[in-house]
């Protein structure tokens, strides 16, 4: 497993309090470093424009690379960017970029890109979510133009629906985005009629809900749906706010509900794509969770479970 983070991504701040803070990806780095000491690491590159481009608008691009401003700069209520964001963003995105690229021509089977900011509300012309650029989106989209890939899956369990994903795609049959998430919870989306052109397949959870009834939707409803489109590639948005210590939400999942979701996922992959699997980083705000629900994932990933 390839491993790929950059310190851009540690410098992002939104501002004193907010809870998606650098203490989040520092929280992420120390306990997979800790519980996988041979990974490999690699530095994340930039996204360019032109992979930017293919899922965002030119005037949000401009907005978060161009925008003057000095101490901050407030894109809605929840995003907002320091004079560090706009690097951050562009490695983020650039993450799963290299990640893609390293799985496609057989270097690793499986990447885990840990950066932030989190990506997947934003949509093609708004930033939004705490989210600047859409990584995920960007990384698929790169695997469609760039290797000629006909069905790629984004697989999203963050507790939140990743409302931006689904958007991007909702009218391109090459990608399947498939989703668990509160509801109601931000940003009241995802619901089961949701289907784009036949690609788009959302599971509603409900405050309280506890890992067995995680694990029913998805073995029932999402994971049979993903698995008939036999994807050529598996992406990842791992957020782990669902997780019953989380802040911003009320399920009721432990760390072991995500190693088993990412072995799933796994062996997923291992039907229908090789094993090329690329997992990037999302959610999740209570920093004792992030530690263990992320080496849980890549453990389950790794096809092994935790210690």
């Amino acid at each position: 497993m390839l491993l790929y983070t950059h310190p851009a991504c540690l410098a992002h701040d939104p501002g004193a309090g907010h809870p998606e803070c650098p203490a989040r990806l520092e929280a992420v780095l120390h306990a997979v470093r800790a519980n996988f000491p041979l990974a490999p690491w690699r530095e994340a590159p930039r996204a360019s424009r032109d992979a930017l481009l293919r899922v965002h608008t030119r005037d949000l691009v401009a907005r978060v690379l161009d925008t003057p401003f000095d101490a901050s700069l407030r894109l809605d209520e929840d995003t907002a960017m320091s004079p560090d964001s706009p690097e951050a963003a562009l490695r983020a995105a650039g993450a799963g970029i290299a990640a893609v690229d390293a799985v496609m021509a057989g270097e690793t089977r499986h990447a885990f890109c840990a950066v932030r900011p989190p990506g997947h509300h934003a949509t093609g012309p708004v930033a939004m979510g705490f989210c600047l650029f859409n990584s995920i989106a960007v990384a698929a989209a790169h695997a469609v133009h760039a290797h000629g890939l006909e069905r790629v899956a984004i697989i999203d369990f963050d507790v939140h629906h990743g409302n931006g994903s689904q958007d991007i795609f909702a009218s391109d049959p090459r990608v399947m985005y498939a989703s668990s998430h509160q509801y109601p919870l931000y940003p009241n989306s995802g619901l089961a009629h949701e289907r784009g052109v036949g690609n788009v397949v959302n599971a509603t959870l409900s405050p309280g809900t506890d890992g067995d009834a995680f694990r029913h939707a998805w073995r029932q409803h999402l994971l049979p749906q993903v698995d008939a489109f036999r994807p050529q590639l598996v992406l990842v948005s791992a957020g782990f706010d669902g997780h019953r210590l989380d802040p911003l939400a009320d399920l009721m999942l432990e760390a072991d509900d995500y190693r088993w979701l990412s072995a799933e996922l796994a062996a997923l992959a291992d039907r229908h794509a090789g094993g090329r699997l690329v997992s990037m980083l999302e959610g999740g705000y209570s920093l004792a969770a992030l530690r263990a629900c992320s080496v849980a994932h890549l453990h389950g990933l790794a096809g092994a479970t935790p210690a």
